[in-house]
């Protein structure tokens, strides 16, 4: 069976690391996607000797970025503080456009750049990239990689040490899903598929995503394609959402689980 690994973001609200690791624990969760803040929030020794004590593995370290302010310091402290807690992948989070820029070819070619300066990093540290396209609604705000032909086309060039997540609130529409998931599967990069869900009506479109199984998005599909691709990782829960941010965060965890083990068979 597929394992489910909570992403901290659909729980944070209510919930700081440390309460959000025995949360896990108590569900018979051992792996965890972490973020780099709420780390700070509790102090990194902390937050280390408790992923520890839990026995927990870490999928993925959010995140490097953004990257449209670009630091080369900033880049490497992060990168580092992924490897101590043995991330599986790092995200890069490029950030939308610039204050007054409008050429997002140029914005693109500058990102692109920078992701090679990233890897550069990476690879001397030891830890792996991940590239997360985000829906084109966010392209101006949030991040200028907006489909995963894009992601494939950049990790072609770049070479070994980077892949892609698939986030299925972000990718649902993209007619050439399939055709992409491949692509990357058969390259083996596929780093990660982080499920939630699309709302109809949607009321924003950062905070308002959906528990799984109560919008319009086809997830078995999207799985399927997944495992055909050759991914056998674990289903994320990513749920950025004003309405479940503000419930129990035990009830949120419980019943995310259960939608899981009807949808893909995960555990």
């Amino acid at each position: 069976m597929t394992n489910i690994v909570f992403n901290h973001a659909t729980v944070r609200e209510r919930a700081d690391m440390l309460t959000y690791l025995r949360l896990c624990a108590e569900r018979g969760l051992r792996t965890v996607s972490i973020w780099g803040d709420e780390i700070a929030k509790i102090g990194e020794k902390d937050a280390l000797s408790a992923v520890q004590d839990f026995g927990m593995a870490v999928s993925g370290y959010n995140r490097v970025g953004p990257l449209n302010a670009y630091s080369s310091e900033t880049v490497e402290a992060e990168l580092e503080r992924a490897s101590r807690f043995g991330a599986d992948h790092v995200f890069l989070f490029t950030g939308g456009l610039r204050d007054n820029e409008k050429d997002l070819d140029s914005a693109r070619r500058r990102i692109e750049d920078t992701f090679g300066k990233v890897l550069d990093s990476a690879r001397k540290i030891g830890v792996k990239l991940a590239i997360e396209p985000l829906h084109p609604m966010v392209a101006g705000d949030r991040s200028i990689i907006s489909s995963l032909s894009h992601a494939n086309t950049l990790c072609e060039a770049l070479g070994p040490g980077i892949g892609v997540v698939v986030d299925v609130y972000h990718c649902w529409w993209d007619e050439r899903l399939a055709t992409e998931i491949g692509r990357a599967g058969a390259a083996g990069r596929l780093f990660g598929f982080h499920v939630n869900d699309w709302l109809i009506p949607t009321r924003h479109v950062l905070t308002d995503r959906g528990m799984m199984g109560d919008g319009i998005i086809d997830l078995r599909g999207i799985y399927s394609m997944m495992r055909r691709a050759g991914y056998d990782g674990p289903v994320e829960v990513e749920i950025f959402s004003t309405d479940w941010w503000s419930r129990d965060p035990a009830e949120v965890m419980d019943i995310a689980i259960d939608r899981c083990r009807k949808l893909f068979g995960a555990s």
